[in-house]
């Protein structure tokens, strides 16, 4: 019963909330906390638990993200879009946004393919997908960065932000 509230709450509420969300990077708190609250009474619902309870454990036991978790949905979508336009330069359309940094010298960093972050004055701005990408990858640690494949760099993408979010 619980693996069919689980699946049904991922396929109808999660799904939802993941839609477009990258769009949603840096934009208030106001917005992003509308979003956490339908997740979090979704767990509830999910785990029967009453609407009280501690919603950092629920998330926990049903190894969903955190309390910040849409920021953190917003990062993973956008460092696997990251991925997915460095490896194949597709979509065409954003491989133009997003370029590697390059160095004159030849330091301990360079063996990390890091992206250029363009300077936008305005932080409405900084949410464009040229300046967001980049913050986004250039944040995670190398382990996540080198990786050959998709699937690889998702795993260690999801394993790196449950980390960091109950930790």
């Amino acid at each position: 019963m619980l693996d069919l509230a689980q699946t049904l709450a991922c396929s109808l509420i999660l799904s939802k909330i993941d839609y477009c969300n990258s769009v949603l990077h840096g934009a208030p708190s106001s917005t992003i906390q509308k979003l956490e609250r339908v997740q979090n009474n979704a767990t509830r619902i999910v785990l029967q638990a009453p609407r009280r309870s501690d919603v950092n454990s629920l998330l926990q036991t049903l190894h969903w993200l955190h309390i910040e978790v849409v920021e953190q949905r917003i990062n993973y979508k956008l460092a696997v879009l990251t991925f997915k336009t460095q490896q194949t330069s597709s979509p065409q359309y954003l491989s133009q946004y997003i370029s590697l940094r390059t160095s004159a010298r030849n330091t301990r960093s360079s063996s990390v393919l890091l992206l250029c972050v363009p300077f936008r004055r305005t932080s409405f701005a900084r949410r464009s997908l040229s300046t967001a990408a980049p913050l986004t990858w250039n944040s995670l640690p190398s382990a996540v960065l080198n990786c050959d494949s998709l699937s690889t760099f998702k795993s260690r993408l999801e394993t790196h932000l449950f980390s960091t979010a109950f930790c």
